[in-house]
């Protein structure tokens, strides 16, 4: 293991699940593992595989312990590539570096979240981010310089421009989130092989998406590759592409990715936060049979928490036993 390997896995990452979104616990150390696993789907190839995330560490210790089934089940997971969310609390840049050199190696994307937006999540189970700013601009500039070369997909601050549109964020903040969001995506979109997705909230949040037009376009969105939709959330695949297409026609033909990390049931009514009975949805795939829809993908990570919510641990901690109900719950 190199000194840089060791020098990581020794800091404290602490990732916070976003209110209507989420975050990871990143293992740092994972970031820069020497291979992932390959997979084989068509479409899938395009993105990197963390081979030391949480569910393939489960899987050794419950190896080790006979919980060989459960181990099984849990490939469902480890063998899928993963959004990692650098936390906020420390400099991005050794993680975002380690992960983009490793998937360089194979050719592949790494797959990111920025989630260090000052006022994140208003107060609720994420509340945090940037002290102000100028520690933002400083955080997002780290980040996109760990990108460098390398080949990326960045997911921008997820319930960002929702919780201006749902008012949750008070209305004293919205032109300074608007403007960092803006220059956030500019910085990024330095880097010349990285393609940057504006998060849009989902389609049980804010109903009519004509409402997130105006807020994506202060934010920047015209100058990114598009918008993303359900991060962390239930619904399902067929209703919030419906809600891309029209989101995108109202932007000019915008692109948009979609989050089906957990959404193979589809959402359970009243229950965003831990909710029991869920699966994961779509594997990540390029291959997603619509030329606007530019990728499934698994953005939150499976098995992390939303929060201190229906038994489950803070926000973002890895919960083994709900993520082997996901797996359980998954079509094979």
């Amino acid at each position: 293991m190199s000194r840089l390997i060791h020098i990581l896995a020794a800091v404290t990452v602490l990732g916070l699940a976003a209110g209507c979104s989420s975050a990871s616990d990143i293992d740092t150390a994972a970031a820069a593992g020497s291979a992932s696993k390959k997979a084989a789907r068509a479409g899938a190839m395009d993105f990197w595989v963390d081979p030391e995330s949480p569910a393939a560490e489960q899987i050794k210790q419950w190896r080790r312990s006979g919980r060989a089934q459960d181990a099984h089940l849990l490939k469902r997971i480890a063998d899928e590539p993963e959004a990692l969310w650098p936390a906020g609390e420390i400099d991005p840049g050794p993680i975002v570096k380690a992960a983009v050199e490793s998937a360089a190696e194979e050719n592949r994307t790494a797959l990111f979240v920025a989630y260090d937006i000052p006022h994140r999540d208003c107060g609720q189970h994420s509340a945090g981010g940037a002290a102000d700013a100028d520690a933002y601009r400083e955080w997002i500039g780290k980040f996109a310089d760990a990108l460098g070369d390398g080949k990326a997909l960045v997911v921008l601050e997820p319930d960002a421009v929702a919780h201006i549109v749902d008012g949750c964020t008070p209305a004293g903040y919205h032109d300074e989130r608007e403007q960092l969001l803006n220059e956030a995506v500019v910085r990024l979109k330095q880097q010349p092989n990285t393609k940057v997705y504006l998060d849009a909230g989902n389609p049980a949040w804010i109903r009519d998406p004509w409402k997130l037009v105006d807020p994506l376009k202060q934010a920047g969105i015209e100058k990114a590759d598009g918008f993303s939709l359900n991060v962390s959330n239930f619904q399902t695949d067929e209703l919030t592409k419906a809600y891309g297409l029209e989101l995108s026609a109202d932007l000019g033909g915008k692109h948009f990715v979609i989050d089906t990390s957990r959404n193979g049931n589809g959402p359970l009514p009243g229950a965003w936060c831990n909710p029991p009975g869920r699966a994961l949805g779509t594997r990540p795939t390029t291959d997603t049979g619509d030329p606007t829809l530019d990728a499934y993908l698994w953005i939150k990570r499976p098995g992390e928490s939303d929060g201190t919510c229906g038994s489950g641990p803070a926000a973002g901690k890895w919960w083994p036993e709900y993520a082997l109900e996901l797996a359980r719950n998954s079509r094979p």
